[in-house]
């Protein structure tokens, strides 16, 4: 019995979650959308709010108008136009008492995390932590700056440490670059393997073909 529970269990878990997941999406976008149908309630005519409401009693409207709305904007703001206005709009939010010191925290992390050009969890590498002799598996967020890395001395990076099975939480912390050993598996890799608690495995990476592997202290530009 216990067997075939555990069995069934594995099965139907992966699924549950993903549905679980997908509906919290779900939610969170028909939330906003919602929000937005309410605010153009106040502005609108009487007359319109039946139909406003409407709309917002369709399941999964919500997720296409968000989308959509989220690719309309992308495309905005990649031309030159829209990039005058982004950068208008970035100074009036800057403007507002209270909300200029979130709304630019909240924009820094996100240019950094998600910007094309950033180092920000491109790299999963394995550190000592939290003590000599203890290891697991941590993300380059970056390098210290400003005062910090005046206190530093030599190369040092900056860590995001990941607590498993939820990476969202975790630890920041700052290493030498001597201190810690890049690893070949990919972030995605990285997180499984985090998520999973050390049993999902990542494959082993092997060297393109044709390329030979040079021994550790031999000088790589010697032949033969």
């Amino acid at each position: 019995m216990k067997k075939y529970l555990i069995a069934g269990l594995l099965t139907w878990l992966p699924l549950a979650i993903t549905i679980w997941v997908l509906l919290w999406v779900q939610g969170l976008l028909d939330g906003m959308f919602k929000g937005f149908l309410r605010f153009a309630q106040a502005l609108l005519p009487v007359g319109a709010a039946e139909s406003l409401q409407a709309l917002g009693q369709w399941p999964g409207l919500g997720v296409v108008v968000m989308i959509t709305l989220m690719l309309i904007t992308g495309i905005f703001v990649t031309n030159l136009f829209g990039q005058w206005w982004l950068k208008q709009w970035d100074a009036l939010m800057n403007r507002i008492p209270i909300v200029r010191s979130i709304y630019s925290s909240v924009k820094q992390v996100s240019d950094t995390l998600f910007s094309s050009n950033g180092n920000a969890f491109r790299e999963a590498v394995l550190v000592q932590y939290p003590h000599a002799g203890s290891w697991t598996i941590a993300f380059v967020t970056g390098k210290p700056g400003g005062e910090v890395a005046d206190k530093l001395s030599g190369e040092h990076v900056s860590l995001y440490v990941p607590t498993t099975p939820n990476p969202t939480s975790g630890f920041f912390v700052m290493m030498p670059r001597t201190a810690i050993h890049a690893l070949d598996m990919s972030v995605d890799e990285a997180l499984k393997y985090i998520i999973s608690m050390g049993v999902v495995v990542p494959p082993p990476h092997t060297p393109p073909a044709g390329l030979v592997p040079v021994p550790e202290g031999a000088d790589p530009n010697r032949a033969g």
